[in-house]
């Protein structure tokens, strides 16, 4: 019997996990690839190259976590015309790995949902890069799951921890292009638990020149090789960042969306996102705003109702979580005082 495209969509994450794992158990280590996954420079000098002293000094050569930026990095997967005739209230980018539809779904079906808050405009789009390994394998699946939603952005870059902050620039970069009349983006990773009627509260009246999110003041970068977070003194060599907003979940008016996009073709790129968003911030002379107190937990909270919907964002919630407590914060009858 033939499956229905949603049956067949149901399958896809556990089709996709087989694949993977078979996979796994058959490629050849892939040899090293630099951070954008373009590849390596030939190390081997040419021996056309005029080496007099009258040559200007060669530049320092890109170190590994430093992507290359401005790059033509090609849309995969794109919707030219999903904003066309249209200025939705927010713009919903959520960042998410490739081989995570199980994950995509359940933002789709809870937070991410477009029509979730009666009045509220909303238009939702995923953030993807390639899979390290198995892009080719994936790219199937994936086009087939965004035939049935519509709702996915790739460009052909290496999708890695240290290549967030071209994710972002991507989704301003659509935003730029086929988006501009939005009166606010919301940049969002797909493990956090968003309200979005309170945080639509907060936006009004709609404002110019407005970041917010939880703020990071008088930090500086961590140059110990151990953390995930490690940007080395060749990539940004200053002891402290600009203020900026943390990663798992900011809000920036549509103007600023623009204007952020558009200072980032002009700065060297670092490979902390949200710290990179400040700097762009700083170049523009742009201060980010503090949101009410308390109102992005960058930390896990027990869900309660009431709680809950007094905040914007809740980190550290898997699609479990959100499915779990989603009907209740939706429709169940409780009074708040």
């Amino acid at each position: 019997m033939k499956l229905l495209p949603v049956s067949r969509l149901l399958l896809l994450p556990v089709a996709a996990a087989l694949a993977l794992l078979a996979l796994q158990a058959r490629h050849p280590p892939a040899p090293p690839a630099t951070a954008a996954g373009s590849a390596p420079p030939d190390p081997t000098p040419s021996s056309n190259i005029n080496t007099t002293s009258t040559m200007r000094p060669p530049k320092p050569p890109r170190h590994p976590l430093q992507p290359p930026y401005p790059h033509p990095y090609r849309f995969l997967l794109n919707h030219p015309d999903k904003c066309r005739g249209r200025a939705p209230f927010l713009v919903l980018l959520v960042v998410s790995a490739p081989a995570d539809l199980a994950v995509r779904d359940a933002v789709r079906r809870t937070w991410g949902n477009e029509s979730a808050v009666p009045g509220l405009s909303v238009l939702r789009l995923f953030l993807l890069g390639l899979h390290p390994v198995f892009h080719a394998e994936l790219g199937p699946v994936l086009r087939e799951e965004d035939e049935l939603h519509g709702d996915l952005l790739q460009q052909d870059f290496l999708d890695t921890y240290n290549n967030l902050t071209l994710k972002t620039l991507m989704g301003l970069e659509w935003v730029s292009r086929f988006c501009p009349n939005a009166t606010y983006v919301v940049k969002a990773d797909s493990d956090v638990f968003l309200n979005l009627e309170f945080l639509w509260r907060l936006l009004r009246p709609p404002r110019r020149d407005f970041l917010t999110g939880y703020v990071y003041r008088r930090t500086g970068p961590l140059r110990n090789r151990a953390y995930k977070w490690f940007v080395p003194r060749e990539v940004y060599p200053n002891a402290t960042y600009p203020p900026y907003c943390a990663g798992p979940a900011y809000v920036l008016s549509g103007d600023l969306a623009l204007r952020v996009f558009g200072v980032a073709q002009s700065l060297p790129l670092i490979n902390m996102e949200d710290a990179f968003v400040g700097l762009c911030l700083h170049a523009l002379g742009v201060p980010v705003t503090d949101p009410p107190p308390g109102a992005f937990a960058m930390y896990r909270l027990d869900y309660d109702k009431c709680r809950f919907s007094r905040l914007v964002m809740v980190h550290h919630y898997g699609p479990q979580d959100l499915l779990r407590v989603w009907p209740h914060f939706r429709d169940a009858p409780v009074e708040c005082h």
